[in-house]
């Protein structure tokens, strides 16, 4: 039974990876013969200052993403989880922006924030009228902005879902024994949540290093270099310089550092150890 699933993830995730490493270590441009160029790519990589920024600002946006999505996801997921009717249709708007495309979102939101004909003119209101995505320091933060939106309704599906299967026995000892729905929340909801946690932290940090199209219509990576993430950074070796040997040590690298998050989040939660937390396991 496990017969088609390995052949397909050998197919799509371990042949594209080793032939990601392998090309790392090649001069290719996409078109010709690849030539081989030893521990040359790697050490141009290693040597510029430009990658350590790019790093940088990589580990940041999953930090700050990290920081944004995570207790809007948790409060909306918990309470998309209730029975009221009204919930339903609020689910509904939160999910939206899971039917937009990447593409679509940042062309919207790219005009949205425009200077000359954004919200700032239709609007007029002074506070808006700053150049967002123009000037470096606010980009950075605007793309987080950005990516947190896109991303909270998936993870308050993965927070409402846990808190359904929370058997509502606990809930109800608890209130016997006088405690409150905030106290219910931290006492019951968060500690029974705590693996759903590690799954949707994990996927955010993920889903921040393969982040590259939405910021990629918004900003290019610019301007300079403000939002020159290590994926943008990776397509613009790799498809504006025809550095394809540079791009895929970049992607190695992107691969080792979510392997690395990954694994940490795994031992300092104790997943690797997990136990059923359902009532009657």
């Amino acid at each position: 039974m496990l017969v088609p699933a390995l052949v397909f993830f050998t197919v799509f995730g371990l042949v594209p990876l080793v032939g990601t490493v392998v090309l790392s270590f090649y001069e290719w441009n996409g078109l010709g013969t690849p030539n081989f160029s030893g521990l040359d790519n790697w050490t141009s990589v290693l040597q510029d200052s430009s990658t350590y920024h790019a790093l940088w600002l990589t580990i940041l946006m999953c930090f700050a993403t990290f920081v944004v999505q995570f207790p809007i996801s948790l409060l909306l997921g918990v309470f998309m989880a209730g029975r009221q009717r009204y919930r339903g249709v609020l689910a509904v708007l939160y999910f939206l922006p899971l039917l937009f495309s990447a593409t679509a979102i940042g062309i919207a939101f790219k005009n949205l924030l425009d200077p000359n004909f954004g919200l700032s003119s239709a609007l007029h209101l002074g506070v808006l009228q700053q150049d967002w995505l123009g000037s470096p320091v606010l980009a950075f933060w605007v793309v987080i902005a950005v990516v947190s939106w896109c991303f909270i309704p998936f993870h308050s599906l993965l927070y409402q879902a846990g808190a359904r299967q929370i058997p509502q026995t606990l809930y109800e000892a608890a209130q016997l024994d006088g405690a409150g729905r905030v106290r219910c929340f931290f006492s019951i909801t968060l500690p029974q949540l705590k693996y759903t946690m590690v799954t949707s932290t994990t996927l955010m940090i993920v889903g921040t290093l393969t982040a590259f199209d939405l910021i990629y219509v918004m900003t290019n990576g610019g301007p300079g270099d403000a939002t020159r993430v290590l994926p943008v950074a990776m397509y613009l070796e790799g498809f504006k310089s025809n550095q394809m040997g540079v791009a895929s040590v970049i992607a190695v690298i992107l691969i080792v550092l979510g392997l690395s998050f990954s694994l940490l989040l795994n031992r300092l939660s104790g997943s690797d150890r997990m136990e059923s937390q359902m009532e009657g396991a």
